[in-house]
């Protein structure tokens, strides 16, 4: 799987999540930091979304200080449904229940053993076949047209 990734800054939870990344044989897209030193947040996060929606990548990680921003700007993408993950359980349920295509992460509150319990959840779980979580998912593609 291609996962596209993309920071505002240099930190090295970034450089963890692409070990990680590539441990378990994700071939890796750089945005951002990871490519220039000049990378706002809102141009980090609609990047990774484009080469999510249009096919670059499979999926798409985003860092920011907070994690808020890359996830806002993610999701200004047609197509894009970012989530916001603070922990294992919400990455669970946003691959499950949200088809989440883009996992947003804080630089501030995500310590190394956290990031990798997020990355066990996230990539741990496929998108939920209930019809009910199907049509949640189809109501939100209906609104992107």
């Amino acid at each position: 799987m291609t996962i596209a990734i993309g920071s505002d800054m240099d930190a090295s939870l970034v450089k963890i999540a692409i070990e990680e990344l590539q441990k378990r044989g994700h071939e890796v897209l750089p945005f951002g930091a990871l490519l220039t030193a000049e990378a706002p947040w809102p141009k980090v996060g609609m990047e990774v979304a484009e080469a999510v929606v249009g096919g670059q990548a499979d999926q798409g990680i985003v860092f920011c200080w907070t994690g808020t921003g890359v996830s806002m700007a993610a999701n200004k993408v047609k197509g894009a449904r970012a989530a916001l993950c603070w922990d294992a359980p919400t990455a669970a349920g946003a691959r499950q229940w949200n088809d989440a295509n883009i996992l947003a992460i804080s630089l501030c509150y995500t310590s190394e053993a956290l990031l990798k319990e997020i990355l066990n959840a996230w990539f741990g779980n496929t998108p939920s076949t209930e019809k009910e979580d199907q049509a949640c998912i189809h109501y939100l593609k209906e609104r992107d047209a």
